[in-house]
């Protein structure tokens, strides 16, 4: 039969025994393959260790041996660079798929794309990730919630379907207590035919990780709902688990700087203060930066930006008919917008100066997770120091102000139409809103792997003992490929050796 066929091959793709959990996964992906059902969506929840990742590997390379495309998406920039490299397939941005910028020069509003596409498979990992409210999702973008419009892009074409991939033990999007797009009855409040399965079987060699035994502590903690006693983590017996009391910090931030590369180390922390502490140290005591900005420092977005790439394309496009060439011939930048968490490397930094009661400085940026391009942008200093996640509401009005008033100088802008219309392409006002990013919040570092993950859980009181905690935490330690340091780790939150005198 053409299903046994079917599994057959995604076995032989896998190249593991599989277990009970993973069997059924499989069958379901035949069927899934095969099925006529146009309103069928599939669900597939993994934890960490149970081998997600190598069944949607094995899954795609079967759909490329029978000559079936596949669409790979994830939430983000990071995220969908990590699903490329382990399904050895190109991966996208949901954005980048399923929107399009109405006019390059008109204002940066994009509309939900039509599918064209037939029959074709779309898979999106970290599902966990995608918001459907309005606020958090960016109202810029098509109706602003995002899985409503990845589900009626997806099932706008014919034939075409959705499977959906994640873990939701970790955090949810911002203001939501779970991850809607993992949820069948959500799922299926859009009409649709929800198959799900949950690989909860650990086969990654738990007993020899720390990684994945305290994760896998964590969720089953999180299952039980046994959330009410701090979460002891273990140490003893795990070579890629230790304990970093404060003055071993600096040490072995260094030894993993060299070792692995900045790159593939961070600091992970509960809040925008912590981290600043931890950036500023990191670039004063193991980096030896004094300037606000130098060569080679690591950067995260900290707010949706749409004026840059628009701003780049239209100089590209300007450059190519300078050229000769055709509009359809222009280079054009690898990325819709520079997204909220997006990371980028500082090659060049120059003309810091201070307008409207701001510092703004010139900046070359490259952006590691889009194949390195770089771009001329325009920065926000004084972002880089604030606890709160971005300007604030406040500082936003100021700037604001600011620049409308020296506006009304200016007699070519008479109506406050014109200056709003100037407004929207002033790149001070658009300037990129930056944070370093040695040292970030969970929710930033969800969807990105590091070598090397640094966990600092700050001041803890029994009444944050929270379901949203115990996956603060399983997020955090699973964004590890290789090794976790708990920093300052309490000795209450310590599992002891039972078997030990």
């Amino acid at each position: 039969m053409l299903i046994d066929y079917l599994k057959d091959l995604i076995l032989h793709h896998f190249g593991l025994k599989p277990t009970a959990d993973q069997t059924k996964v499989i069958d379901s992906l035949a069927q899934f393959i095969l099925s006529p059902d146009a309103d069928a969506v599939l669900i597939v929840r993994g934890f960490a260790g149970t081998g997600k990742t190598s069944l949607v590997s094995a899954l795609v390379k079967t759909l490329e041996q029978l000559d079936r495309e596949c669409v790979l998406m994830a939430p983000t920039g990071r995220a969908a660079k990590v699903f490329s490299l382990y399904a050895d397939h190109p991966a996208y941005t949901i954005h980048k798929r399923i929107y399009r910028q109405k006019s390059i020069d008109k204002d940066s509003i994009f509309t939900l794309n039509f599918n064209m596409r037939q029959n074709l498979l779309f898979i999106c990992d970290e599902a966990s990730m995608i918001a459907n409210d309005e606020y958090l999702s960016g109202s810029i973008y098509g109706t602003g919630r995002l899985l409503d419009d990845l589900v009626h892009f997806v099932y706008g074409g014919k034939g075409c379907r959705l499977i959906l991939m994640g873990d939701t033990a970790q955090l949810p999007p911002v203001g939501d207590e779970e991850s809607p797009a993992l949820q069948d009855d959500y799922m299926s409040g859009f009409g649709l035919h929800v198959v799900s399965h949950t690989l909860t079987e650990v086969v990654r060699q738990a007993d020899s990780s720390g990684i994945l035994w305290n994760a896998t502590h964590l969720r089953t903690l999180l299952e039980n709902e046994d959330i009410f006693d701090f979460p002891k983590i273990r140490f003893q017996g795990f070579p890629d688990v230790k304990n970093i009391p404060g003055n071993e910090l600096i040490e072995a931030l260094e030894e993993c700087y060299h070792r692995d590369g900045e790159d593939e180390t961070i600091v992970v922390n509960r809040s925008n203060k912590r981290a600043n502490i931890y950036n500023n140290g990191i670039r004063a005591q193991i980096l030896w930066r004094e300037e606000p900005l130098e060569s080679g420092d690591m950067l995260m977005v900290a707010k949706n930006n749409y004026y840059w790439t628009e701003k780049t394309n239209l100089e590209l496009l300007a450059n190519a008919q300078a050229e000769g060439k055709k509009p359809e011939e222009a280079e054009i930048v690898p990325f819709d917008f520079i997204a909220n968490g997006d990371t980028a490397i500082i090659r060049r930094v120059r003309n810091e100066r201070h307008f409207y009661g701001f510092t703004f400085a010139d900046a070359t940026l490259e952006f590691p997770d889009y194949d390195d391009y770089e771009m001329d942008i325009i920065v926000l200093l004084d972002t880089l120091q604030a606890e709160a996640p971005a300007l604030t509401q406040e500082q936003q009005n100021a700037l604001y102000n600011a620049i409308m008033e020296e506006y009304s100088d200016n007699p070519a802008l008479r109506s406050k139409t014109e200056k709003l219309k100037a407004l929207r392409k002033d790149p001070y006002y658009n300037a990129l809103q930056i944070k370093y990013a040695y040292a970030i919040t969970c929710h930033k570092a969800q969807g990105g792997q590091w070598t090397n993950v640094f966990i600092d859980q700050g001041y803890l009181t029994e009444d944050m003992l929270t379901p949203d905690y115990f996956r603060w935490l399983y997020t955090a330690i699973t964004r590890a490929t290789k090794r976790v340091f708990f920093v300052n780790w309490k000795e209450e939150q310590t599992l002891k050796d039972t078997c030990s005198g």
